[in-house]
């Protein structure tokens, strides 16, 4: 269903220590010019209450108190976006915080969400410009008639990826809960700031610029639409056993998703992942780590290429998805973060991605997850969401787009893919599709183990 949002009020949530002057300037790294969308947007949605009733305006003083705090913590999060698009000012401006009411339940929103209706949920145009004066950190507070919420969050994506952002929600929710007595021996989180030292931009906008024309190589003309595509446990292990391969839930999704989509439009297609480098660089220096810490994998294929006699192509591109992923490794991380073979490293993915497409005129598929970033489990001290979203796009210029999360049991995996309406239809009358996987279902329903 479509959801009505009107807005109550806007404020500015201060750090509750000022940043030291010698900290006023931050510096972004290189990475964190390779992601062109503005924000890292994520909605948490919470009914009232699985712990009790609990006061909207006592929710809403917890929230703001306990971000006050993380914010002194994460003080980048706090500043403003400089206009050189190299650093953040952390001038304490605060964050942006607005509170809003939607018009109806969130039991009967999320029986069937209208996925467009979704960035009413969130304090800023999620796919729109930076607007004045440009706040790093963006947040929203919905309280729906039967006295549920949604947090919306829209982070500059300049200054965290996915796993930052688990980052962040874990250090506010535990500031939450110690605040709500409810847990005061959960560890409070504190941020390391490396990515900047390990990546340093140096002054220029070289990536920025070098990586422009392949994202604009892959820009498509048309309308597209956004479905949530969801996979069970059960699922999942069965498309394991059909494909004999080894390989993870995402990787195993995301080879079904391609296939169906080749499928549809029989071209060449590349599909792209972006690979979480934190494991990769030092898990114990990088834990923590904000920022865009992120690499690009890439796998191509020709659907007319025939599969072995007697295989479903399944694990075979599971097997080039996987292969991908694994050549971002201790080696290539090493030459990124070398001086000397960083630009030759980096220009090296450009140019391959960009070939097969000038080449082969192959089409495009972005996947990014967000799975195992325990979103789920983002408990302010009234109880963990029962639903973690993204939102819908429309328009007439877009990316084949997928971005995969976690089910609420932590084992399936639910795809938010954006692409062509034409070729999203097809792609849903797959009968291989229908045999693994839901179009659209609602949140509420855990649908055998999901």
């Amino acid at each position: 269903m479509k959801l009505e949002v009107k807005t109550i009020s806007k404020q500015t949530i201060q750090p509750s220590s000022p940043t030291p002057p010698h900290l006023k300037t931050f510096h972004l790294s290189l990475l964190d010019q390779l992601i062109p969308p503005p924000y890292a947007p994520l909605i948490l949605f919470y009914p009232n209450s699985q712990h009790g009733v609990v006061s909207s305006s006592s929710r809403l003083d917890v929230l703001k108190s306990s971000l006050s705090e993380t914010l002194t913590r994460f003080y980048p999060l706090a500043g403003t976006l400089s206009s050189d698009d190299l650093t953040i000012d952390c001038d304490d401006r605060g964050a942006n915080f607005v509170e809003a009411r939607a018009d109806c339940t969130i039991t009967r929103f999320l029986t069937q969400p209208d996925l467009l209706s979704l960035p009413n949920l969130l304090p800023v145009d999620p796919a729109g410009p930076i607007v004045e004066p440009r706040h790093v950190s963006n947040f929203q507070v919905t309280e729906f008639a039967c006295g549920g919420i949604a947090i919306g969050i829209c982070i500059s994506h300049k200054m965290l990826d996915g796993a930052a952002l688990g980052t962040f929600l874990k250090a506010w929710t535990a500031t939450a809960a110690v605040e709500e007595e409810k847990e005061t021996s959960r560890m409070l989180i504190n941020p390391v700031f490396v990515a900047g030292t390990l990546f340093p931009a140096g002054g220029s906008h070289w990536l920025r610029d070098a990586s422009m024309p392949m994202w604009g190589s892959f820009f498509r003309k048309g309308k597209c639409v956004t479905r949530r595509i969801v996979f069970n446990s059960p699922a999942i292990q069965s498309l394991k056993s059909r494909s004999n391969s080894p390989a993870t839930r995402v990787e195993i999704v995301s080879a079904l998703l391609w296939k169906s989509i080749m499928a549809v439009t029989q071209k060449p297609s590349v599909l792209t992942h972006m690979v979480n480098l934190r494991n990769r660089i030092d898990p114990n220096l990088c834990r923590n780590a904000l920022g865009n810490l992120l690499w690009i994998s890439s796998a191509k294929h020709d659907p007319k290429t025939e599969y072995p006699s007697g295989s479903s192509g399944l694990g075979e591109l599971a097997g080039k998805v996987r292969e991908s992923i694994s050549k971002i490794d201790g080696g290539f991380v090493g030459r990124l973060m070398s001086g000397a073979e960083r630009e030759a490293a980096m220009a090296e993915t450009f140019d391959g991605i960009v070939e097969m497409k000038m080449k082969e005129g192959a089409d495009f598929v972005g996947v990014s997850s967000w799975c195992r970033l325990g979103f789920y489990g983002s408990d302010f001290g009234w109880g963990k969401p029962v639903w973690v979203s993204s939102y819908g796009l429309e328009g007439s210029v877009f990316l084949n787009l997928v971005m995969m999360a976690d089910t609420p049991c932590g084992e399936g995996v639910e795809a938010w893919v954006t692409m062509d309406e034409e070729e999203m239809a097809a792609v849903a009358r797959n009968e291989e599709m229908l045999e693994f996987a839901k179009f659209d279902p609602s949140p509420l329903v855990n649908f055998t183990s999901g």
